[in-house]
């Protein structure tokens, strides 16, 4: 057996060994490039990554953009006015209205409704009860004209996404005033969500600040601050809205209640954030990064905006993600007791309302669709909340 190595140039060296070879070094260079992007990528990159590993907040993301801009382009998607003024007084309390494609006259290829008429019922005492009429077709059309609104507050229009000829659709039936509630849950989605993001960052700008100047002097400074967060956080939410609501004229219009709730729910949301803010700043001020920042000059405001606040960006979002769920759980509970929103402004807790009593729990059954939506988004929320917190944490992967 000869000890000589092998020449590199011998052709049959190079059938039987270039091809290993080949798939050897291609696979460390993909391990290589892999490592180079992980140590390589920045702070969102990481989370993203970490993020996308979770199925269940995948799919609770989807839920969540899909309900937002659902309520966002409320207006296009639903077919009529979600007011008192767009409702339809000959169809009150009336049933869902689902698109068919066959009935008892035969199929079609457009899909449509069936009409219906109001008459009195001797069975009622003579009340007045709607009938289904199964010979007359009502065929479902898109992008029709109808009831103006502006879309984003800006652009004025009059088209929606689908509507029926001669009459009207109502997918998740009617209340008892005749209002659409497919038209009311959209828009009730986008208010909730509005109130949920002025309450949210109002808290937010407070509780930077306090937060910041509370754990950057601390001394008696972070003593008296934590003295009023204290306070706050033991004003119970309840009373406070119940003088409010006193005080608050009944001729105000549904825009300054809004307004009023929005900006109670921030002031009242801030002293958990803020808290959080200060033990990391009270953790980091003593820093090297700090300590060099400090002896080139920088002053306070400079160094927690732009030195100790990103240091810790990622779970500032997370907080903020998760404290989303508990201003629309606020907001719509108000709404629900009758100490928030009101009429005519659509919002979740607003048609709960109409929900409570006993006549709706065995006969109008479809009044609590929206509940689902509510549901879904709030659990869409806390979904997502904990999967942001969990690829926020650089140590997340050592426990996989």
């Amino acid at each position: 057996m000869s000890d000589t190595p092998p020449n590199p140039t011998d052709p049959n060296l190079a059938q039987t060994t270039g091809p290993h070879v080949a798939i050897v070094e291609t696979e460390d260079a993909v391990e290589r490039r892999a490592k180079e992007a992980y140590f390589t990528a920045s702070q969102g990159q990481l989370i993203w990554a970490r993020f996308r590993k979770q199925r269940a907040a995948m799919i609770a993301a989807c839920v969540l953009v899909f309900l937002i801009l659902s309520g966002l382009f409320a207006p296009f998607l639903s077919p009529y006015d979600p007011t008192i003024a767009g409702r339809d007084k000959d169809y009150t309390n009336g049933a869902p209205q689902i698109p068919m494609f066959c009935d008892k006259n035969g199929c079609s290829a457009r899909p449509f409704i069936h009409g219906v008429e109001r008459e009195r019922s001797m069975a009622t005492n003579f009340r007045w009860v709607t009938k289904v009429n199964e010979d007359e077709r009502l065929y479902v059309k898109f992008f029709v004209d109808g009831d103006r609104y502006k879309l984003f507050g800006l652009i004025k229009m009059d088209t929606h996404l689908f509507g029926v000829e001669g009459g009207k659709i109502h997918i998740f039936g009617t209340d008892e005033d005749g209002q659409d509630i497919f038209s009311r849950t959209l828009h009730a989605i986008w208010t909730s969500m509005k109130v949920g993001t002025i309450g949210v960052v109002i808290a937010f700008v407070l509780a930077l600040i306090i937060g910041g100047v509370s754990g950057y002097y601390g001394g008696w400074i972070d003593g008296v601050i934590q003295m009023i967060t204290d306070a706050v956080r033991t004003v119970p939410a309840i009373p406070l809205f119940m003088a409010v609501a006193a005080f608050m004229p009944p001729e105000m219009t549904a825009e300054a209640r809004f307004f009023y709730i929005s900006m109670i729910l921030g002031l009242i949301g801030w002293p958990t954030l803020a808290r959080r803010v200060r033990t990391h700043l009270l953790t980091e001020r003593n820093q090297e990064y700090v300590l060099a920042a400090q002896l080139c000059g920088a002053g306070p405001g400079h160094v927690i905006r732009r030195h100790l606040l990103p240091s810790f960006t990622s779970y500032i979002i997370v907080d903020l993600v998760i404290s989303f769920p508990y201003m629309v759980l606020s907001e719509t509970a108000l709404s629900f007791i009758g100490l928030g929103l009101k009429d005519p402004v659509s919002s979740l807790g607003v048609m709960l309302q109409k929900a409570t009593s006993a006549d709706v729990l065995l006969n109008y059954q479809w009044y609590f669709i929206p509940v689902l939506f509510f549901i879904a988004l709030v659990m869409a929320f806390v979904f997502v909340g904990d999967g942001l917190r969990d690829a926020a944490d650089p140590y997340s992967d050592a426990h996989k």
